[in-house]
């Protein structure tokens, strides 16, 4: 079984022109909702094999949070530049990617990519809100097998409004 778990960074800040889209930080909102969502999904046992953020400071910042509460090493957070400024059959390319090793994978990055290619593995997701979770499990052993066959689970975790 191959678990796949996209989340759309948190709140951001977007009301400083002076910041490069790349810089903008999470909002106080955010870094409330990147830790109340760790909080919960440390509760339901998620424990990633493997985290990979898009480069942008409010993905990476969101994954750290998240990652603190999972107990994940930040450190071992694996920042792709192919994560910010996708589309979602790239975004595929990069799961299709992953090595056997890892049963479970955390991504984190951006809409609209990330709601596109939630929406492609399952229809019954068509929004993700900035800290969203969906979760998809594949009845598979290869990653190359993601998105040609249906998730035999899925489920969005929105954060509390």
């Amino acid at each position: 079984m191959k678990t796949l778990l996209l989340v759309r960074h948190a709140k951001s800040i977007k009301d400083d022109p002076t910041l490069a889209d790349r810089d903008r930080p999470l909002a106080d909102r955010g870094l409330k909702e990147a830790l109340q969502m760790g909080r919960r999904l440390a509760e339901r046992g998620v424990k990633p094999d493997l985290f990979v953020s898009s480069p942008a400071l409010r993905a990476l910042t969101t994954a750290q949070l998240i990652a603190e509460e999972v107990g994940y090493e930040r450190n071992d957070i694996v920042v792709d530049d192919r994560l910010y400024e996708s589309s979602a059959d790239a975004l595929l390319a990069v799961v299709r990617a992953f090595d056997k090793r890892f049963e479970q994978v955390m991504l984190f990055g951006h809409n609209p990519e990330f709601t596109n290619l939630a929406h492609r593995l399952s229809s019954d997701i068509v929004d993700m809100v900035t800290c969203a979770v969906a979760e998809f499990r594949f009845d598979t052993t290869k990653w190359p097998d993601v998105g040609t066959i249906d998730p035999a689970e899925s489920r969005l975790d929105q954060p509390p409004k």
